[in-house]
C-alpha cells in the first residue's frame, strides 16, 4: 500500500525534473513513509512513496519497477492477493523474481498475457500505472470497486497522474481551481462518477483503464471498462437454488477472502463496530489466527450512536484483544481541517474524522493493516434506503398492506437518519426515473439537498450553473446496459455502488482517512470472487421479512452472539452537532473562522447572506430534529468547500511539496531505482 504519481509528456525528448517527481511523492508521504523511488524513460516519469507491507526489504522492493530491457515500467499502490500461488506458477514457467513484492507479479503477468489479459489474474485493491515503450502507451488502472484512489489531468506538457489530487497539484504546471459544477456537487454530497471538486481533475473510475497513446507529439486518451458488477437480467433469474446452496457458497467464499487478506509481513488487526459486517470478519479472522486477534473500536459520547457495548459482546465471544477509542464533545471538530486535507472533498458527518482518529490510534499501537467491513451493506442490501426500494418496487407478490407495514417499520426503526440516509419527502428526478423506472431512495436525500445549492452559491457561480441538473448528470454517467432489465433491488444496489459507495464510503470514510495515518485497510467483502457470486443472490436472500443481510446472517449464525444475529443494520455515524452543547460550540468556532463574511468573500464560492441564514436556522431550537440533521450536513459541506479553497487553491502546493521533500531528505541523488526481469 503506497502512493504513486507521474508524468507522460507530449514531447518524449523533453527532460523531466526529478525534483518534481520527488515532490509529488513527498506530498503523499503519509501514504508511503518508508521511502521514495522515481524513474524516467523517454519523456515518461514515475514516482512512488512506499508503505512496506509485503517484502520489507527497502531496496529490493523499491518502486518503480522497470524491466531490464527498459520496455515496461510499473508503479503500483495496493495489494494483489493470492500472490504466492501465482508467483510459484510463473516461476515454474521460467520467470525469475528479484523481490518478494506482490507488485512484481504484474510485470510478469503482463509479459505473459498482455496487460488486459493480466487483469483477470489480479485479485485485490489497487491503483497502478504501466508504461509500455513498444507501444509508447501509458495505462492507468483502478481496482474493481475504487477502493484505491487514482486521478489524472492534462497539463500543457502532458498528462499528470497520482494517488491523490494533491499529487497532481504538486506539479507546477497543473491548474488549481474549484469548478462551478464540482462545487455544486460538493454542497450536496452526491458526485458524478469520475469527477472531482476541481476543474480538469478526473478520477479513474472503478473497473476502468485510462489508456493514453502518444502519437506525433499528441496524447490520445480513451477509457475501457475491464470489469463491472453484471447483476443478472431478470430473464436469467429463472433457475434458483435452495437457501442452503446460497448460504454454503457464501460461507466458503467469505472465509477464503478473509484468509487471503490476512496475508502480510506485518501484524494484521480488525476494525470492530456493533454491526454484523465487522463482527463476522472478526469471528472468522480469530478462527484463522493462532493467537488472539487485535480489534479496534471507535465510540461516541451519545448512546443513540455509540456501538461499543454491543461490540464488546463479539470481542469477548471470540477472545479478541479489543481496544476502544472514545471521542467526546467537540473533539472531532478540532481535526476537521486535517480531515479535508486528506479527503480532498466535502464531508457531511464527522464520523469521517472519528475514523481518522481511530486509524491514528491503530498506527500508534503498532499496526499497519486492518480488515474492514465495507461492502457488506452494498452486496446484501443492508442500508435502509436500499431496503425501502425493495419494499416499494421489488415485492410484487406482497399486498399493499404488507408493503405499507414494512415501510412504516423501516421508517420508524431508522428515525435517527431521517433527513440523511432517508429523505424527509419523496423526490422524483426525471432523468433518473427514466433510466431506472423510479428515483432511487439512496439518492433522494442528497438530491433534495441539491435544490438548496443554488441559493448558497456566489452569484457568479449561481449564474454559471443556472440550467444545471445534477440528477441528469449522474444518470448520464451510469451505464444503462448494467441497469436495464434488472430487478429493482439490483438496480439500486448498482447505482449506490457506482456513486456514494465509491466516492463516500470507500473514499472519505475509507482509504483517505486510513492512509492519512499510513494504515492499509482491507475489505474482504469486496473480494471480486465473492462479489461475482453475491450479485447472483435472489433478492429475498438479501432482505427477507424484517431481516436485512439475510444470507450473511445465516451463513455466520454459528459465530454471532444472539443479540448481534437479531440486530438490524445501524448506520455508522457520529452524533450531529445539535445533539450536544460542546459540539455546537466547536462547530460555531469553525464557522467563525471559515464562514465569516471575510472568509467567504476571499474564496468567492458562497453567498454570505444565504450561509448566515443556514447557520441561524440550524441554531434555532424550534427547528425540527430531522431538519437540523440535514442542516448539520449542509454546514459541514460549507465548511468543507471553504477549507478546500484554502488548502488547495490559495495555498502554494508545489512549494509545500518541495519543502516536504526537503524535510524528508528525499533527494534526486539517491539510488532510488529498482530493476526487474
Amino acid at each position: 500500500m503506497c502512493g504513486i504519481g507521474g508524468v507522460f509528456q507530449r514531447d518524449r525528448e523533453r527532460p523531466i525534473d526529478p525534483a518534481v517527481l520527488i515532490a509529488m511523492a513527498a506530498i503523499q508521504s503519509h501514504r508511503g513513509p518508508d521511502g521514495c523511488g522515481w524513474k524516467t524513460i523517454d519523456g515518461v516519469g514515475f514516482t512512488h512513496a512506499r508503505l512496506a507491507i509485503i517484502d520489507l526489504n527497502v531496496d529490493r522492493a523499491r518502486q518503480p519497477f522497470v524491466s531490464d530491457n527498459q520496455q515496461i515500467m510499473i508503479a503500483h499502490n495496493g495489494e494483489f492477493y493470492d500472490y504466492k500461488r501465482i508467483r510459484a506458477d510463473l516461476t515454474s514457467r521460467g520467470y525469475r523474481f528479484k523481490s518478494k513484492s506482490d507488485t512484481e507479479l504484474l510485470m510478469h503477468l503482463t509479459d505473459r498475457f498482455g496487460l488486459e489479459g493480466a487483469m483477470t489474474h489480479l485479485r485485490g485493491e489497487f491503483g497502478f500505472a504501466v508504461y509500455e515503450k513498444q507501444h509508447d502507451r501509458l495505462t492507468l488502472v483502478r481496482d474493481r470497486f475504487g477502493i484505491k484512489p487514482l486521478f489524472w489531468t492534462m497539463a500543457p506538457e502532458g498528462l499528470v497522474f497520482g494517488s491523490e489530487i494533491k499529487v497532481l497539484f504538486a506539479h507546477p504546471a497543473v491548474k488549481r481551481k474549484i469548478s462551478p459544477h464540482g462545487l455544486y456537487h460538493q454542497l450536496m454530497q452526491l458526485m458524478v462518477p469520475g469527477t472531482t471538486a476541481f476543474e480538469g481533475i478526473h478520477a479513474v473510475q472503478p473497473g476502468q483503464m485510462v489508456i493514453v497513446d502518444r502519437e506525433n507529439g499528441e496524447l490520445k486518451v480513451r477509457t475501457k471498462t475491464y470489469w463491472d458488477l453484471n447483476f443478472p437480467l431478470l430473464s436469467d433469474r429463472t433457475v434458483q437454488h435452495d437457501d442452503e446452496y446460497y448460504i454454503e457458497t457464501l460461507r466458503e467464499r467469505f472465509i477464503e477472502a478473509i484468509q487471503l487478506k490476512l496475508e502480510a509481513d506485518v501484524p494484521v488487526a480488525c476494525y470492530l463496530s456493533g454491526g454484523i459486517d465487522s463482527c463476522t470478519i472478526l469471528g472468522v479472522a480469530a478462527a484463522c489466527q493462532q493467537s488472539p486477534i487485535k480489534a479496534f473500536t471507535v465510540g461516541f459520547d451519545n448512546q443513540d450512536y455509540d456501538e461499543t457495548e454491543i461490540s464488546k459482546q463479539m470481542s469477548q465471544a471470540v477472545g479478541a484483544d479489543q481496544d476502544i477509542v472514545m471521542t467526546r464533545g467537540g473533539e472531532l471538530y478540532d481535526h476537521f481541517a486535517r480531515a479535508i486535507w486528506h479527503t480532498e472533498r466535502s464531508i457531511y458527518n464527522t464520523f469521517t474524522i472519528a475514523k481518522m482518529l481511530l486509524s491514528d490510534h491503530v498506527q500508534k499501537a503498532g499496526y499497519r493493516v486492518v480488515l474492514t467491513g465495507e461492502g457488506s451493506d452494498e452486496l446484501f442490501a443492508g442500508y435502509p434506503q436500499l431496503r425501502l426500494d425493495m419494499i416499494r418496487h421489488g415485492m410484487n407478490d406482497a399486498t399493499p398492506e404488507e408493503r405499507a407495514d414494512l415501510e412504516a417499520w423501516l421508517q420508524e426503526s431508522n428515525r435517527l437518519f431521517q433527513g440523511n440516509l432517508l429523505a424527509q419527502n419523496a423526490l422524483d428526478d426525471p432523468a433518473l426515473t427514466q433510466l431506472v423506472g423510479f428515483t432511487p431512495s439512496c439518492l433522494q436525500s442528497w438530491l433534495s439537498m441539491g435544490s438548496q445549492v443554488p441559493g448558497l452559491l456566489h452569484p457568479d457561480l449561481r449564474a454559471a450553473t443556472a440550467d444545471y441538473s445534477p440528477g441528469e448528470a449522474i444518470a448520464a454517467a451510469l451505464d444503462p446496459d448494467q441497469i436495464a432489465g434488472r430487478h429493482p433491488l439490483d438496480k439500486v444496489q448498482y447505482i449506490w455502488i457506482k456513486t456514494q459507495f465509491e466516492s463516500q464510503v470507500l473514499g472519505w470514510a475509507g482509504d483517505r482517512v486510513d492512509m492519512a495515518n499510513s494504515m492499509e485497510a482491507r475489505p474482504p467483502f469486496l473480494d471480486h470472487h465473492l462479489v461475482e457470486f453475491a450479485v447472483t443472490l435472489p433478492p429475498l436472500m438479501r432482505f427477507r421479512g424484517k431481516r436485512d443481510k439475510y444470507v450473511l446472517r445465516e451463513a455466520m449464525k454459528g459465530l454471532l452472539p444472539q443479540a448481534l444475529y437479531d440486530r438490524q443494520k445501524f448506520a455508522f455515524m457520529a452524533p450531529p452537532s445539535h445533539t450536544d452543547v460542546e459540539k455546537q460550540r466547536a462547530l460555531r468556532s469553525l464557522c467563525d473562522i471559515y464562514l465569516s463574511n471575510g472568509a467567504i468573500q476571499e474564496a468567492g464560492l458562497l453567498d454570505a447572506i444565504a450561509v448566515n441564514q443556514v447557520l441561524q436556522r440550524h441554531a434555532d431550537p424550534s427547528t425540527p430534529a430531522s431538519a437540523r440533521t440535514q442542516l448539520d450536513g449542509i454546514i459541514n459541506h460549507l465548511l468543507s468547500v471553504q477549507m478546500l479553497h484554502q488548502q488547495f487553491v490559495a495555498a502554494d502546493i508545489p512549494q509545500l511539496a518541495k519543502e516536504r521533500s526537503q524535510d524528508l531528505n528525499w533527494r534526486t541523488q539517491q539510488a532510488v531505482l529498482s530493476s526487474v526481469h
